[in-house]
C-alpha cells in the first residue's frame, strides 16, 4: 500500500487549484469593488452631460460594479444625462476594451521557451487562439 494518497480532485482539477482560483476571484472582486467605489463619484457627475469620453469610462468601469451590485449596493453603471448616440458608442467601446483586457489577460499564456535542438516543433500550435 502506498504511503501517499492521490490529491483530491473535482472533475480532474486538483482541489488546491480550485481553492486558489476561488480565493483569487474573491480578492479581485473586493479590489474591483473598492476601485469602483473610489472612481464612481468622479465618473458620474450630476451636472455634466456625459459624452463619448464619459461613455468610454462608464463602459470600462461597468464590469467592476458587479461585486457591489451582488452585495446589495445600488451603484450607477450608466448615465441618464448623456449626449445620446456618441455616449452609447463610447459605452459599448469601453465595455469591449475592458473585456479584451480582462479576458485576454486571463487566457493568455506566454509561449514556452525553446528547449534546444531537437525540440518538438509540433507544440508551437498549442499557444495559438482557435
Amino acid at each position: 500500500m502506498p504511503a501517499t494518497q492521490a490529491p483530491i480532485s473535482i472533475a480532474g482539477i486538483p482541489l488546491r487549484t480550485i481553492l486558489r482560483k476561488v480565493v483569487t476571484l474573491i480578492i479581485v472582486g473586493v479590489i474591483f469593488g473598492w476601485i469602483y467605489a473610489q472612481a464612481s463619484p468622479w465618473m458620474f457627475p450630476r451636472e455634466t452631460q456625459a459624452g463619448l469620453g464619459y461613455g468610454l469610462a462608464h463602459g470600462a468601469l461597468m464590469p467592476m460594479a458587479l461585486p457591489s451590485l451582488l452585495l446589495g449596493k445600488d451603484v450607477e453603471i450608466y448615465s441618464a444625462n448623456n449626449s445620446g448616440r456618441l455616449y452609447k458608442i463610447g459605452y459599448t467601446i469601453g465595455i469591449n476594451i475592458c473585456g479584451i483586457v480582462f479576458f485576454g489577460s486571463a487566457f493568455w499564456r506566454p509561449p514556452k521557451k525553446n528547449r534546444g535542438p531537437g525540440a518538438d516543433e509540433g507544440d508551437a500550435h498549442k499557444n495559438q487562439l482557435r
